[in-house]
């Protein structure tokens, strides 16, 4: 952008507008994966929706790159670009809580902790990860897939408003009678649509579930893995749990003897009454002597932050993805395979449960396309030392590699890196063409098209 265009942005801009001589520039541009490294031309810290739309009309107006940054925490880096104009909601973060409807207004720079720790106070919360770093906005206009997802769906099937700037500049609702086409495409399509300032969810009532981790010897992994797909299948709604391949961080609580040692593993949230949690985890615990049971009653808040302090923003993330639907012998024996090849102490594999309560809504009553998915697998390269980038990044491609012929074709557009269109395309399966439409009527010009980009359908 030339010196003309930025003055004239600053004298509009209420927030604060950070340029590559600033001496926050290098701080400012910095996002949760440390693999990311862009250099946008300007970064618009919004106070409020004005600003947002301030900055909207410019892009717009002066055909600039435009990027949209909430929490930052985006698999593939996707609220930064090069030479673009980011405009960063981080400072937009008023909740509102009300407990007689169960509702809850949520501004979009807003974290998921920050989320979680409103609503728990209502004894309350709205389903969504399992990191509190995580953005409310990112994760929900992707599906919102976490800890509660058997027990209460998906953080989309909890979404009743959503307040949007457009590419035009205008600020509308979207909801079941309000703009129903553009609800609908918000629902798991990505920041293709708009700017979201603001989200409206139903809150669900729980305060403190049953969960944590247990821990199993690696080389049990392939029997552990086949009898927890075989558990899952008729365990009850209120019962999640992920499995995942893992080496145990060399840090408290975890034993010293268990440290920096490959193991599997599955991360249980139980969120029935906690009255029955012991009976329900009776067979559980019957299956196999765990090497380390950290499962107990916790508040929803401790569940969903509980491992953020051994994962700092920072660390150099390469991801890949898939939605699974059968786990047969065959693709069990690939899992422990890499499982042993774990390149670094960081790296990871999850499976999280999307059946159950998530199963339950129709495939086309919203964007998100793959509820009839057992599982969103993601596999993780990531380490703390850049000379790892090549080994991190070659371990995860050539295990989803490996996999992927067991897969249903696409995946979690959270957990995705930049793949290309033919990826995107798998991801959305035959939701595709209209989201292609919605696209075309509320951002004709792709203006939002630092994202999993849906091209506008040409007339």
């Amino acid at each position: 952008m030339s010196i003309g265009l930025v003055e004239l942005l600053k004298e509009k801009l209420q927030g604060n507008l950070i340029l590559p001589s600033d001496k926050e520039y290098d701080e400012s541009r910095k996002v949760y994966n440390g693999m990311i490294d862009k250099y946008p031309a300007a970064i618009a810290y919004c106070n409020d929706v004005n600003d947002v739309i301030t900055c909207v009309n410019f892009s717009r107006e002066n055909n600039v790159l435009t990027a949209i940054r909430c929490g930052g925490h985006n698999a593939g880096g996707l609220g930064i670009a090069d030479d673009a104009l980011v405009i960063d909601l981080s400072l937009m973060k008023a909740i509102n809580v009300d407990a007689a409807s169960k509702t809850v207004k949520v501004q979009g720079g807003c974290l998921l902790k920050e989320l979680d720790a409103a609503t728990h106070e209502a004894g309350m919360t709205v389903p969504s990860g399992i990191f509190g770093t995580t953005g409310v906005a990112g994760l929900t206009l992707g599906g919102g897939l976490g800890n509660l997802t058997r027990a209460f769906g998906l953080s989309i099937d909890h979404l009743l408003e959503a307040e949007v700037v457009l590419a035009n500049g205008t600020l509308v609702k979207a909801s079941a009678k309000e703009h129903p086409d553009l609800f609908w495409a918000l629902r798991g399509g990505g920041g293709n649509f708009g700017v979201v300032v603001s989200f409206t969810f139903s809150m669900c009532p729980v305060h403190t579930v049953y969960g944590g981790p247990m821990l199993w010897e690696l080389d049990d992994a392939e029997e552990m893995m086949t009898w927890h797909h075989d558990f899952m299948r008729t365990a009850p709604n209120e019962l999640s749990g992920y499995f995942a391949l893992l080496t145990v961080p060399p840090v408290a609580p975890f034993p010293e003897h268990l440290h920096l040692k490959k193991m599997c593993g599955v991360v249980w949230c139980y969120a029935g009454v906690l009255e029955k949690a012991e009976e329900v985890f009776k067979p559980i615990r019957d299956k196999k002597k765990t090497s380390l049971d950290f499962v107990g009653p916790m508040p929803v808040p401790t569940l969903q932050t509980l491992f953020d302090g051994l994962y700092p923003p920072g660390l150099l993330w390469y991801w890949k993805a898939d939605y699974i639907k059968e786990l047969s012998a065959e693709a069990i024996k690939v899992h422990v395979e890499y499982g042993n090849k774990l390149p670094t102490p960081f790296s990871t594999m999850h499976m999280y449960n999307i059946n159950g309560a998530a199963s339950k809504i129709g495939k086309d009553e919203t964007a998100w396309n793959y509820r009839d998915a057992n599982y969103a697998m993601v596999i993780v390269g990531i380490s703390n030392d850049a000379n790892d980038k090549e080994k991190i990044t070659n371990w995860a491609k050539s295990y989803w590699t490996a996999m992927h012929p067991y897969s249903m074709g696409g995946a979690y557009v959270n957990f995705m890196m930049e793949e290309g269109e033919d990826r995107i395309k798998a991801s959305y399966g035959d939701h595709y063409k209209k989201l292609s439409l919605i696209k075309a009527k509320y951002d004709p010009g792709n203006l939002f098209k630092v994202n999993q980009n849906i091209k506008p359908a040409v007339a």
